[in-house]
């Protein structure tokens, strides 16, 4: 398949969403796959977003590309490899050793939608994406393509106890080396899920088996691999293009159901992400939304009405 020009077919969420599957040569699990989903605005444009999905996650969030198309952007996804629409039966979900590893599809993503008549692009992330793209965009100085970075509640450090935090991640870091896929418990709050699905206690309609509503156990190697990316996010990293991150006003573990699952971050510390979102040099702007969940766009409607007034504001303000 020549990069520059994928086979778009009907994509799963309907009408005027596509994807192309994207080949990768083979890694330590066999076959690779990335899926990269697009919708155009109605006229034609040169601006683009790229949009990266967060851990136990894919692209559904339709909304939010049809915000983009109706300011003028062509919208496109990454469904990473074994996630979402790019999991294949031999594989294990989510399953990473290094952050780069996805650098591939980046890269591949990049080169179709400057193909595709785009010279200005958004770069954007939620968690897990968030921080993947910021690395991405500190590694990829001066690219002819990306002008801006916006990231949505990024993943810049763990969620836990700081004694736990600072002695036990390293520990498993190091085990992680060994042995990969040992497993260890997620600590992710059980409510995240059924916040945010239509069927449970959300507005929202995707895949359960892609986004699932637990996931008690994760591979340690996936610990390693967030550690080793965070550890150089904690040193400061200097990105050449405006970076606007936003978070919640507040984190919450709630143990029963209430409006503080509905209202708050329940996965990251948003303390956290201020921290180090201000050790990043450049042009930075951190945004706190209100009652925003950790999905900001998929929180309820005042909070991101107000996602979105700030974000097209500030692209403005930026010459997007």
């Amino acid at each position: 398949m020549n990069a520059h020009a994928p086979h778009y077919q009907a994509d799963i969420l309907g009408q005027g969403y596509e994807q192309a599957t994207l080949n990768f040569p083979d890694d330590y699990e066999g076959q690779v796959i990335a899926t990269l989903v697009r919708k155009k605005a109605s006229q034609p444009t040169s601006k683009a977003v790229l949009y990266i999905h967060g851990f136990i996650d894919y692209f559904f969030q339709t909304e939010m590309a049809e915000q983009f198309n109706q300011h003028g952007f062509d919208f496109y996804a990454l469904d990473l490899r074994k996630y979402g629409r790019s999991i294949l039966p031999h594989q294990k979900y989510y399953n990473v050793r290094d952050l780069s590893e996805y650098d591939a599809e980046i890269d591949q993503a990049l080169k179709i939608i400057a193909a595709e008549g785009h010279d200005a692009l958004l770069l954007c992330g939620h968690s897990t994406g968030g921080l993947t793209t910021t690395l991405y965009a500190a590694h990829h100085a001066n690219h002819p393509l990306i002008k801006a970075l916006w990231v949505n509640s990024p993943f810049y450090d763990f969620n836990m106890n700081p004694v736990k935090r600072a002695l036990g991640i390293p520990q498993i870091s190091k085990l992680a080396k060994k042995f990969p896929n040992l497993k260890f418990p997620s600590e992710l709050n059980k409510w995240y899920t059924t916040s945010l699905h239509q069927d449970l206690k959300g507005e929202w309609n995707f895949n359960l088996d892609w986004k699932k509503t637990r996931y008690p156990m994760v591979y340690i190697s996936f610990i390693r691999t967030i550690y080793e990316a965070q550890k150089e996010i904690h040193r400061g990293v200097k990105i050449d293009v405006p970076v606007l991150v936003m978070h919640s006003h507040q984190t919450q573990n709630p143990k029963k159901w209430g409006k503080a699952a509905q209202r708050s971050d329940v996965i990251l510390g948003v303390k956290d992400i201020q921290k180090y979102a201000k050790k990043i040099q450049g042009d930075v702007t951190i945004q706190s939304i209100k009652n925003g969940l950790h999905d900001l766009v998929l929180s309820e409607k005042p909070a991101r009405d107000q996602v979105y007034q700030q974000l097209f504001q500030w692209l403005n303000s930026k010459g997007l």
